[in-house]
């Protein structure tokens, strides 16, 4: 009787046991599926920034020496940004602003070699991270120092523990990457007893040299000492590449970050690219030779995504950190000034967005876009939910622009740096050099020629916004949105830029 029931029982128990376990196993497989399918439609990210770039350094720009066929092809194929702002006029403020969507002076990057990405600020990598990307930084990082425990470069020393800030912290998963500039060509050298501080022709085989002093640190914070003699952009994709092999045998999206260090000084070109501007003095082949080394690289990169398939769902972003230096042969194009100003010439850089899956039809835009614009844009992209990024944002998202619906920006793009601070919207610039206040028509004078001394209402328009954007920054930087831990770990002070210099 008893062995009765149980035959019964087991009868109706095991195929209802079964359809469970099939019920579970299709829902898991479904799961499974979806994620599939969400990560091979979000697109992959690539951020590329040159150092100390001007405007007028490509051929798409009208440089009729330095050759750049690969962002020529970029400009040819995809949106051509006009009017591309760097987010300061040189190099840590702009970094910070591309990670964050954020003006550095919130952070209190005020500078270079001041302040730090600080760990309280959401980052793109941290939120893509959480969308299931691989997240990779290559070449300069230059938002805090990479050791503590011995000198490296500007700020690495023993016992600097305020400043050490290395990506891991940022939310990568991958990185190879200095705390600041490098040679351009064998990085981790310079000559013994010939070197200059803006550049020089390449070591010779077998010629003395001294250690430059800045070095390569992976995400683990060891020193890289392989691979690492040669062209510094080559250095550089030798990593990017596999990285980006990994992911996708991975099955994950990639977002990978590409600072290159070119054209910064020390500018050195290898024998090959030296070459090509042979007529030209010793400062203009290596600077224009290590940028034609650099534009192989980004077509290098292009091709190996057509290879791996994934060049149309890629976007690569393009840009420069700020002007071109005053001591380098570089180009500002027809704009006023160069690097350390908030003029044109000191701002305004090469910026170039390829993207073959959404942007079909290449053309060119003159709305004012800026680094700060890159975070928006993507989190709008991803449709990642507006409580990710719950401080204060700078930029504004770029999708509508991509995708042909924008006609203009409509909200002004803040700037400040030293005693300088700049406030520019569709039409109008503000400018002020120690709190002395003049405007120009930036749409039909983009040179800055005619400066206008009284705006009348559209000055004082301008002026009053951009006090309440400058309030607003203060707040941040003390801690306003998230707490003053790191404000007061590193004690810095405010940096008014209005505030005139004693003499």
């Amino acid at each position: 009787m008893k062995r009765s029931i149980l035959k019964q029982m087991q009868q109706v128990v095991s195929p209802f046991l079964l359809c469970i376990s099939v019920s579970l196993f299709a829902g898991a497989c479904n799961k499974a599926a979806k994620e599939n399918n969400k990560k091979a439609e979000v697109p992959n990210v690539i951020l590329i920034m040159a150092d100390d770039m001007g405007w007028g350094d490509t051929g798409y720009n009208g440089n009729t020496l330095i050759k750049t066929p690969a962002l020529d092809q970029m400009a040819r194929e995809g949106i051509q940004f006009n009017r591309f702002y760097s987010a300061s006029a040189v190099c840590s403020p702009t970094r910070a602003s591309v990670l964050t969507g954020r003006n550095p002076f919130r952070m209190g990057v005020f500078t270079a070699n001041a302040g730090i990405l600080r760990p309280e600020e959401v980052t793109l990598p941290e939120l893509l991270k959480e969308q299931g990307y691989n997240t990779g930084h290559f070449g300069k990082w230059h938002l805090g120092t990479l050791t503590d425990t011995e000198k490296d470069a500007n700020r690495g020393r023993v016992g600097n523990i305020k400043e050490y800030n290395p990506p891991a912290l940022h939310g990568y998963d991958a990185a190879f990457v200095t705390e600041s500039k490098v040679p351009t060509y064998d990085p981790m050298k310079k000559p013994k007893g010939r070197h200059i501080q803006a550049g020089w022709d390449c070591l010779k085989e077998g010629e003395d040299f001294v250690p430059y002093g800045t070095y390569y640190w992976d995400i683990e914070g060891s020193k890289v000492t392989e691979n690492l003699d040669g062209d510094d952009s080559r250095v550089i994709m030798d990593r990017v590449l596999p990285f980006i092999d990994q992911s996708l045998n991975e099955g994950n999206p990639f977002f990978s970050v590409i600072w290159f260090h070119t054209p910064h000084m020390p500018c050195v070109a290898g024998p090959r690219h030296q070459e090509m501007y042979k007529e030209q003095d010793v400062l203009t082949r290596n600077y224009a030779g290590c940028i034609t080394a650099m534009d192989e690289q980004i077509g290098r990169l292009r091709n190996f995504l057509k290879e791996k398939g994934v060049d149309s769902n890629t976007m690569i972003w393009f840009c420069s950190d700020n002007g071109p230096e005053h001591t380098n042969p570089g180009s500002a194009g027809p704009y006023l000034e160069r690097k350390r100003s908030l003029h044109e010439g000191g701002v305004r850089v090469p910026g170039l967005l390829v993207w073959p899956g959404k942007i079909q039809h290449a053309f060119e835009t003159d709305i004012p876009c800026v680094t700060s614009d890159y975070l928006p844009t993507i989190t709008d992209v991803l449709q990642i939910e507006k409580d990710k990024t719950p401080y204060q944002l700078d930029g504004i998202s770029l999708l509508p622009l991509i995708e042909g619906k924008m006609k203009q920006r409509n909200e002004a793009i803040g700037f400040c740096f030293d005693n300088q601070v700049s406030y520019s919207d569709d039409t109008f610039k503000l400018y002020a050099r120690q709190g002395e206040f003049v405007m120009y028509n930036i749409a039909v004078d983009p040179s800055e020629a005619n400066p206008i001394e009284n705006g009348g209402k559209e000055m004082n328009r301008l002026k009053e916004e951009f006090m309440v954007f400058l309030e607003s920054c203060q707040n941040s930087f003390k801690g306003k949105e998230y707490g003053t831990q790191s404000y007061d770990k590193l004690e810095q002070k405010w940096k008014n830029p209005l505030k005139k210099k004693k003499k």
